[in-house]
């Protein structure tokens, strides 16, 4: 994901500050390369050595006659962004009045300056974050271009953002707004119907495809909805469901407004009348399973200009087949493409597809955080 992306990782005086030998472990896992700068009163909460050792870099703690900051961010500096995490108040004001007082802020006004990204994580006790001040010179810097992570209010703390969501906002900011203007509404994972009010059908779908695939698409730009059964993420702004049923109406009202559906969801084919009360074990039982709507076909008949890409999962382990059968779909539906893939890959983080188009088939593996990637690539193509 910031595979050849330089990273000055700003430090400052937040006790959020023992976090960053994980941040800076994140951002290498990822591809960066990482350097440090830090204020004197971050070196009271994490010693330089720590965060050199988490970097495999000298840590910045002074300005001096190298004119490190100029080195780091200037316009033919190193950083391709400049990341500070965590952010205090302190800091964050100092930003927005252009006060270089520490390694910190100097390197964020050189960078601002240079024309550098800066991304700022902000870290402090919430009723400092709720100032009005504070708030306004967050607004003032956002003003600027600058990639705010917003933190996770917990406790009366405006806790530092997770190392997932400030890698993202990171990506984000080095990352060529392909997409930005455009809506896109994503499905993910499971669908799960009631049998009783304790037991369910459902499949061995993980949403893993969905979820990377939303975090792409919103690291290129665009504003993510993302339908599903399960947690709310940073990336998008997620409707949460259960059903099949469930789903399509989220989609349905989600779609109004939107650019493109990508329907990435194991959606169940069938569901069952709920008996109203459980199910009385030890004895035979015969379930009438009855079709779903397909997701689909019915977006696509109230939405006949919609962009919608469809995904199709395979146990042959046949390619021709799996082409075959994703043809058949993009026929059906009139869709963009389709990425077929056979189900083997469910719940893994690697993955292998076939991305199938109107006289065009391309292989792709790798990781579906890459495959997300991809497929914004393919969806620019078609919204452009």
């Amino acid at each position: 994901m910031l595979e050849g992306v330089n990273v000055a990782l700003g430090v400052s005086g937040s006790i959020a500050a023992v976090k960053v030998v994980e941040l800076a472990h994140e951002l290498r896992r990822q591809g960066a390369s990482v350097r440090a700068v830090m204020s004197n009163a971050s070196t009271g909460i994490i010693h330089p050595w720590a965060v050199e050792f988490a970097t495999e870099n000298d840590v910045v703690t002074e300005i001096t006659g190298r004119v490190e900051h100029v080195e780091l961010c200037g316009r033919e500096g190193w950083a391709d962004v400049f990341l500070v995490a965590p952010a205090t108040a302190n800091t964050v004001g100092k930003i927005a009045a252009a006060i270089d007082d520490t390694p910190v802020t100097t390197c964020a006004t050189t960078a601002l300056g240079a024309d550098v990204p800066v991304v700022v994580a902000p870290a402090m006790h919430e009723p400092m974050y709720d100032h009005p001040g504070v708030l306004e010179a967050i607004g003032k810097v956002e003003s600027w271009g600058v990639e705010f992570v917003d933190p996770r209010i917990e406790e009366g703390k405006a806790k530092i953002a997770t190392e997932e969501a400030i890698v993202t906002g990171v990506a984000k900011a080095t990352t060529e707004q392909s997409l930005a203007g455009k809506s896109v509404v994503v499905t993910s994972g499971a669908t799960t119907e009631s049998i009783d009010p304790i037991r369910t059908l459902s499949n061995r779908a993980s949403g893993r495809t969905g979820r990377a695939v939303a975090r792409a698409l919103a690291i290129h730009g665009a504003d993510v909805t993302l339908v599903h059964d399960g947690p709310d993420v940073h990336y998008a702004d997620v409707k949460q469901v259960e059903s099949g049923a469930e789903m399509l109406a989220a989609v349905e009202e989600s779609v109004a407004d939107a650019d493109a559906l990508v329907s990435a969801a194991a959606i169940s084919d069938f569901t069952v009348e709920a008996a109203d009360s459980k199910i009385r074990s030890g004895e035979a039982r015969t379930l009438e399973l009855e079709p779903t709507p397909k997701l689909i076909d019915t977006i696509r008949e109230s939405h006949l200009d919609l962009t919608i890409v469809g995904f199709k999962a395979e146990t042959s382990g046949d390619d021709d087949a799996m082409v075959a059968e994703a043809r058949r779909i993009m026929d059906r539906v009139g869709l963009a493409f389709v990425v077929a893939n056979d189900a083997s890959v469910m719940g893994s983080d690697e993955t292998r597809t076939l991305f199938v188009r109107d006289g065009d088939v391309s292989e792709f593996t790798g990781t579906k955080a890459e495959l997300g990637a991809r497929l914004a690539a393919e969806l620019e193509k078609e919204l452009f």
